[in-house]
């Protein structure tokens, strides 16, 4: 089954942070042979039987190849697409993005969830185990996981609903395996 990694505070080529070919290598040597990255940011394609223990070895194994500890989060593929889909066709899509984090599910509509997102000009408007959607009260702003974080107590990572849009027309309708 091929799953998406989003892995926290990823930048790659810039000074501090693991490059692709780390991030690659570090998921062949988790057995995830076939990995792609997709754009700059730590999003990966990658096959595995055990995602999650996947992701876990492969986040090692970045840690001991490049020196860059780095949180991995995971979702199917399949899963991701259907958010996705359900979401890209708002009129309000280009402001809205997808959260990972590691603290259950968070319910958009209890009052101290709609605070804190409020507080950071955001509002969560869909949520499962692991995720949450939001959408930023302003173009170009990234909000939800800062939020996310206050809310679950756990670390968390976000990209915009744009960015997976592109993922999922070039992998998720069985597309191109490069970058």
């Amino acid at each position: 089954m091929r799953h998406i990694a989003f892995l926290r505070n990823v930048n790659q080529g810039q000074r501090g942070h693991p490059s692709t070919a780390d991030i690659l290598a570090a998921f062949a040597d988790a057995g995830a042979h076939d990995a792609v990255a997709f754009q700059a940011n730590g999003t990966v394609l990658f096959t595995a039987d055990h995602p999650q223990t996947a992701v876990d070895d492969a986040m090692a194994a970045l840690a001991a190849r490049s020196g860059v500890e780095r949180e991995g989060f995971w979702m199917p593929l399949l899963r991701l697409t259907a958010i996705v889909e359900a979401h890209a066709i708002e009129s309000d899509a280009a402001r809205r993005e997808l959260t990972l984090h590691g603290g259950g599910e968070l319910d958009p509509e209890d009052p101290e969830v709609v605070r804190v997102a409020s507080h950071r000009r955001c509002r969560i408007v869909d949520a499962g185990e692991g995720w949450i959607v939001s959408i930023n009260g302003r173009d170009r702003e990234s909000n939800a996981t800062p939020v996310a974080e206050l809310l679950t107590g756990t670390r968390a990572t976000s990209r915009g609903l744009p960015t997976l849009v592109r993922l999922i027309d070039r992998f998720a309708t069985g597309g191109g395996q490069s970058a």
